[in-house]
Order: C-alpha cells, then sequence, then structure tokens
C-alpha cells in the first residue's frame, strides 16, 4: 500500500511539473504470476463472491489502452461486478458505492444453512425467544457457519470454537468477507477489525450476542473502576507455581528437594541439539569450548500440551521453551490459587515476568513476547511486560507487578521469571571468562568458592491487594510489605550485584 501510494504521488508530482505520468492501479490478472500466482482456486471464488473479477490478457491490453487514453494521473484497470457489488449492501465500503447505483436493503433474515431452521424472522428475533445458554449457542452457530463459508470448509463442525482465527487461516480479505456476512445475518454494523478484535469463534459469538441484544458483555461490566490502593493494602501471594531441575514441577516438590538436600546439578542434555563432544574440553584455554559439562537443567522443557491451550503444533515448535513454560506455570500457580484461568478472560489481570535468555530462533523467541503469550493465551488485559536485569529480573517483575497493583493499573498480577538455554553460549562464553565453577555448581560463602554455575527454572507468583483476596476467599500466603530498586553504580564491576 505505501509503494502504490508512492507511484500515485509520484505520478501526480510529474503532472505537476508538466512531466508525462500516469499511475495504474491494476486489479487482479488471471494470468498465474506475481501476486495471483499465490492465490487457490478457493480465494479466486472467494473474490468473485465480493465483485472483484479477474482481468484476460485481451480485457488488461483494453483497460490499458482506455486508461492512457483517458488523460488521468491515476487510475484503476479492473473488473468489477456491480450486482454482486450491490448484493453486499450496507457493508460494501463506500470506496465502491458510487459504482452501484441505487441498490434493495439486503434482507438480514437467517437462512437454514446458516443456523439450521428456514425462517423469516431476523437474527434478533429468534433470539429473543430463547434463554440464554440458547442464545449464545445460536449464535456461535452462525459464527462458525459463516466461517466455514468463507474459509471453505465442508461444515461449521470442523471449526473448533476456540481455535484462533490466525491459525484457522483467515487474511485480512477473508477477515472481511467474515465480517460482511456477519453484518448481513446478524443485521448490524460490524467493525472492519472484527477478526482481529475478537479472534476466535468463541469471543466473536459473545461479542455479536452483546451487540444484538444491546448488552455489555459481562467481563466488562463485571470490571471494577480501577484508581489508587490504598496505603494500607498491601500486596499478597495467594499463589504459586513452578518448576526446577531436579524433577521439581511443584512448590511442595521444591520444598522436599531442599529438605532432603538433593543435588539438582546434572549433565548436559542431551535433546537440544548440542554437539556434547565438541563443547566441551577441560582446558579452560581451549577456545569455543566449556570445561564444565553440569549444570541445572529442566530435562523436559521441550514436552508441552498445545492442544490444551489451542496453539497449533507447527506453532508450538517455532515458540521459546521459556514462552510454554511460563504460560503452564502460570495456569498452574492460578489454579493452586483457587482461581478458574478461563474466568480471567477479559479482566485486568497484569503479567510481569524475567527473561534474561534470548537465545531461541526466530522473532516469535523474542523476550517481549514471553509475557504477551499469557495475556494473549488467556485474555489478560492488564500490563504484559518483559524485564531483563540479568540476575534480578524476577525480583524486578515482582516488584513492579506489586507497584502496578498499588497503583491500580491491574486488579490481579502473575509474576517470576523463566530461564531455559536453548544454546550453550553462556557455558562457553563464561569458560572464556574463567567465571564458570569447573562442576556446575555455585559455593556461595565457601572457602571451596571456584566459580559460578548455570541453571534453568520457572518461577510465577499470583499477586492480589490484601482487601481483593480477603474479598475473593483466596488463602493467603505471604505479604509483601514492600520493596525498591536501586542500582549499585561503580561498585565491584559492571556485572557485580
Amino acid at each position: 500500500a505505501a509503494a502504490n501510494a508512492f507511484l500515485d504521488g509520484l505520478a501526480e508530482y510529474r503532472r505537476g511539473l508538466g512531466l508525462p505520468a500516469t499511475s495504474l492501479a491494476w486489479g487482479l490478472w488471471e494470468e498465474t504470476t506475481g501476486m495471483g500466482s499465490r492465490l487457490t482456486a478457493a480465494d479466486l471464488e472467494r473474490m468473485d463472491r465480493t465483485g472483484i473479477r479477474t482481468l484476460s490478457v485481451e480485457d488488461g491490453l483494453a483497460l490499458f489502452d482506455a486508461a492512457v487514453a483517458s488523460g488521468r494521473t491515476t487510475v484503476v484497470p479492473a473488473r468489477f461486478d456491480v450486482p454482486a457489488l450491490r448484493e453486499q449492501g450496507d457493508t460494501l465500503s463506500p470506496l465502491f458505492r458510487e459504482l452501484t447505483g441505487p441498490r434493495a436493503r439486503r434482507s438480514a433474515a437467517v437462512t437454514s444453512q446458516d443456523i439450521g431452521a428456514a425462517t423469516d424472522d431476523t437474527l434478533a428475533d429468534r433470539l429473543a425467544t430463547l434463554t440464554q445458554d440458547e442464545r449464545r449457542g445460536l449464535v456461535l452457530g452462525v459464527v462458525r457457519a459463516q466461517v466455514a463459508q468463507v474459509l471453505g470448509y465442508a461444515s461449521a463442525e470442523l471449526v473448533e470454537p476456540g481455535r484462533a482465527f490466525q491459525e484457522l487461516g483467515f487474511d485480512s480479505l477473508t477477515a472481511v468477507e467474515l465480517r460482511n456476512g456477519l453484518s448481513a445475518v446478524a443485521g448490524v454494523r460490524l467493525p472492519a477489525t472484527l477478526v482481529f478484535d475478537y479472534p476466535s469463534s468463541d469471543v466473536l459469538a459473545d461479542f455479536l450476542l452483546a451487540e444484538i441484544s444491546g448488552e455489555i458483555p459481562a467481563a466488562v461490566t463485571a470490571l471494577p473502576a480501577l484508581g489508587g490502593a490504598a496505603e494500607d493494602d498491601p500486596v499478597v501471594i495467594v499463589g504459586m507455581g513452578c518448576r526446577y531441575p531436579g524433577g521439581v514441577t511443584s512448590p511442595d516438590g521444591l520444598w522436599q528437594l531442599m529438605a532432603e538436600g538433593r543435588d539438582a546439578i546434572s549433565e548436559f542434555p542431551t535433546d537440544r541439539g548440542w554437539d556434547l563432544d565438541a563443547i566441551y574440553h577441560p582446558d579452560p584455554t581451549h577456545a569455543g569450548t566449556s570445561y564444565t559439562r553440569e549444570g541445572g537443567f529442566i530435562h523436559d522443557a521441550g514436552d508441552f500440551d498445545a492442544a490444551f491451550f489451542g496453539i497449533s503444533p507447527r506453532e508450538a515448535t517455532e515458540t521459546d521453551p521459556q514462552q510454554r513454560l511460563l504460560l503452564e506455570t502460570a495456569w498452574e500457580a492460578f489454579e493452586q490459587a483457587g482461581i478458574v484461568p478461563a474466568d480471567l478472560k477479559g479482566s485486568q489481570t497484569g503479567v510481569f515476568a524475567g527473561v534474561m535468555y534470548h537465545d531461541y530462533a526466530g522473532n516469535i523467541g523474542s523476550g517481549s513476547i514471553v509475557t504477551g503469550r499469557v495475556a494473549y493465551t488467556l485474555g489478560l488485559e492488564g500490563p504484559a511486560v518483559s524485564i531483563d536485569t540479568a540476575c534480578s529480573s524476577s525480583l524486578v517483575a515482582i516488584h513492579l507487578a506489586a507497584q502496578s497493583l498499588r497503583q491500580g493499573e491491574c486488579s490481579m498480577a502473575v509474576a517470576g521469571g523463566v530461564a531455559v538455554m536453548a544454546t550453550p553460549e553462556s557455558f562457553i562464553e563464561f569458560s572464556r571468562q574463567r567465571a564458570l565453577s569447573p562442576n556446575g555448581r555455585c559455593k556461595a560463602f565457601s572457602a571451596d568458592a571456584d566459580g559460578t554455575g548455570w541453571g534453568e527454572g520457572v518461577g510465577v507468583l499470583v499477586l492480589e491487594r490484601l482487601s481483593d483476596a480477603r474479598r475473593n476467599g483466596h488463602e493467603v500466603l505471604a505479604v509483601i510489605r514492600g520493596s525498591a530498586l536501586n542500582q549499585d553504580g561503580a561498585s565491584n564491576g559492571l556485572t557485580a550485584p
């Protein structure tokens, strides 16, 4: 669009200087070249339904001659099916309305294909005779039927209600077609951003039902007005979740490991594609290697129940394990607090997480997406902030979460941190600096201390204001009376605490 706008502007500029210029915004050609080469038969059929026809070579040449002969600076050589455009009624873009002339008002009646029963009543009329659950089921069925029609599914039953539209295959063109179809069926004007604002059939059905009935969705009415918290209303911990080396999968498991004094350090993992023979060399002076081959690892960090969270296998593979682990652990922390995670959709719940490793391939592995993944999957609408202050990242995340609660920016927060090493680069770099313990174990405050050790893990806390925790009936596990941030400035070293 930017390139096309530039060409239009350039043509206008040249004409203003008295120089020849004509900018042609071509419609789609029948020839399977250029942008059209990526379109399937279903895509072309969909364009036909919207009133946009493809151009044959003969059509294109004739339109080219007509455009040049017109003397206009900017021209759109394209074929349009005016009756098909007129059929779109009020959903037709204003850009095309001058082409269609007078039109009959498009009926908002629902067909038997849409909802399973032939009727001349509007959707609103049918909803008026049903219970709340029946209304919701009917609207969800309409949405799924429209999605199936737009995307070419054989049946509405194949459209999973909770699956994100992006994963189903929607693009900007099909998004507009779905909007147009639902507008006609429901008899209400819907925004062009419908699919992006309400990204699944479930969520869209709730919005559409509210639009038809003139109601405000429950998730919105349930939100309290957020303001500054009282000074005597401390932040409390109401839930916890964690995954740590040594097979720890819960706070109870962590306590048990500590009580038994078990050693959770182990050898390098064998399932991450690391060249273990090439990585290790006992000589610290050997370049490009690590003189330790032990650390604290989560050996099942690659395991993930993608279907549980409605994530496709392909996306799950491309997703940083840190995102997957934080999502799972946040879910477990909510459950431990007695909170149904699905009930938080639309709430002002914040997500704050420390993350210092950014070595998983691709943009989808960016540290900034770690908290966004949790907020997106659970539908949380409070702040989502990823923090990288190295070793203190998780503490800073909890501080910022508590601060956000005190300032009334969120009504609840999940805060903590996650660390998974996708590559052995940290071991190699710190070996170069001679900063690693040869056996991978920190020995803090010991005469035997000989370097640092690297470990993985994820820890999450669910935080609330004390008054909210009491009102919601959540058990208070601990109180955060205060926290603060600082930097030591010119201290023992740039990377020293």
